[in-house]
């Protein structure tokens, strides 16, 4: 922003009274300059029209060709005695238009201040009369360009990627693992680092007692199951191929308490999602009795959540399912709870 203040002094002032209203009667202040354009104050002693006959009027002009500025003014008036100056009229920020006149009008109405007030005032002494019109320009913002320095690209992660081509192309195998009568090739570090169980039976006190040589006996898995497990080691990932079918939900489940056996949290968490979504009237009591031998609480409140909210024909088929007998045989105390959630439920709706 620019801001500038121009005093204006009117000598002689009785002088110009008897000028007439219209719009060529009036004296021009010299020309100043605020914000890169020329600017002058308009002064008619008689007003600027009939409607302002009893009035003095003052307009702040902006000259030049085709100039539009935004700008703001404040034109004072200056007590001859004291030199301080008030103010009579502020136009805030606003559009003056050199083309047109009218709208350099800084006062509205151009009534800036009524003639009696002025010529028995502070204002005028010695046939003097003194404006001071402080003029601020608002400039545009400039915006600097943005310059866009070079970027590195990074790419994903291909950690997993390299791992996996380690299992892929059998290399440096330094470990066999027998499950179920199945033998699989692996390396130490490599689940030693997925699983503590592993790190504890490969190179923590355990090792003696569950190792033979280069061969680990692995009990109570089914091989598909342990497949899967040592490829998620390996990738991070499931493998699309081992889990398609209609025994999906099934090898699921199992992988989960491989997962919970492992201590492989991601991979607990990675089952109980797809168990989660798999939730329906055949699925759900053995999923809630599972979640909750495996001490997964938030797959085990999805299970009763279903439960809770299903409509009364889904319960129907929730009880008359054989996962719900079992819970009843295995874990009473869930089918109970479930029963009772669910009669909650229904109470507070009726």
């Amino acid at each position: 922003m620019d801001q500038v203040t121009h005093v204006f002094d009117i000598f002689g002032y009785s002088k110009y009274r008897g000028m007439g209203n219209d719009n060529s009667s009036h004296i021009r202040s010299g020309i100043f300059a605020v914000g890169g354009h020329d600017w002058a104050i308009r002064f008619y002693p008689d007003g600027s029209g009939k409607e302002s006959k009893d009035y003095i009027s003052v307009f702040l002009q902006l000259l030049g060709e085709a100039a539009q500025v935004l700008a703001s003014c404040d034109l004072r008036l200056v007590d001859q005695h004291t030199g301080l100056s008030s103010s009579v009229h502020k136009t805030g920020p606003r559009i003056f238009n050199s083309d047109d006149s009218s709208t350099a009008f800084a006062p509205q109405h151009a009534q800036f201040k009524r003639r009696s007030e002025i010529e028995n005032s502070i204002y005028l002494r010695d046939d003097r009369l003194t404006i001071e019109c402080i003029v601020t320009v608002v400039k545009k913002p400039h915006v600097t360009q943005t310059r866009s320095f070079p970027k590195i690209s990074i790419p994903q992660s291909d950690m997993a990627d390299h791992v996996g081509r380690l299992l892929e192309g059998k290399d440096g195998f330094d470990l066999s693992l027998s499950v179920g009568g199945e033998i699989f090739q692996g390396h130490r570090l490599v689940l030693a680092m997925r699983s503590p169980v592993f790190r504890a039976e490969l190179y923590g006190p355990m090792r003696e007692a569950t190792t033979t040589g280069q061969r680990v006996t692995i009990q109570d898995m089914q091989p598909a199951v342990f497949r899967a497990m040592l490829h998620y080691i390996y990738t991070d990932s499931l493998p699309a191929k081992d889990l398609e079918g209609d025994d999906n939900t099934e090898m699921i489940r199992l992988l989960l308490v491989a997962a919970d056996r492992y201590a492989m949290e991601r991979l607990k968490l990675v089952c109980q999602s797809i168990l989660c979504e798999d939730l329906n009237e055949d699925t759900v009591a053995t999923t809630l009795a599972l979640a909750d031998q495996h001490s997964c609480d938030e797959l085990k409140s999805a299970c009763l959540q279903f439960i809770e909210i299903s409509m009364p024909w889904t319960m129907d088929a929730v009880v008359a399912s054989q996962g719900f007998q079992d819970l009843m045989a295995t874990c009473p105390y869930l089918a109970v709870e479930a029963l009772e959630k669910r009669r909650k439920s229904l109470d507070s709706h009726i």
